[in-house]
């Protein structure tokens, strides 16, 4: 099952040479916050309207060696994903810019290339 993180461009670069990336609010959530694809844009432009520098990160969940788990921790009944462990990079199958379009808000990419 592929998921997607957004997350910064800087974050992302940093973890790249480790092999292992964790978000900074990783340590009080616990987890790391994905989306299905066809949760992506809401997301994005309920969480981060004024935000750029952004890459939405594709993941197979396949290649994760910790739980997923689909859940929704803010008693709504929509089912996010959570990765509840370090995501390694090798389970990131595509990543693309994240932009802002003018007046449109974020639009889901038209191709993530590994």
């Amino acid at each position: 099952m592929l998921i997607y993180h957004i997350t910064s461009e800087l974050e992302w670069h940093q973890a790249q040479p480790k092999g292992t990336y964790k978000p900074a609010n990783y340590a009080a959530d616990g987890f790391i916050h994905c989306s299905k694809q066809e949760q992506v844009v809401t997301v994005a432009n309920r969480v981060y309207p004024n935000q750029n520098g952004l890459i939405l990160l594709q993941i197979d969940t396949g290649k994760l060696p910790v739980p997923v788990k689909e859940e929704n921790l803010e008693g709504g009944a929509e089912l996010f994903p959570h990765i509840y462990g370090v995501l390694p990079v090798s389970a990131v199958v595509g990543s693309a810019l994240f932009v802002r379009q003018p007046g449109n808000g974020f639009v889901f990419p038209g191709r993530l290339t590994h």
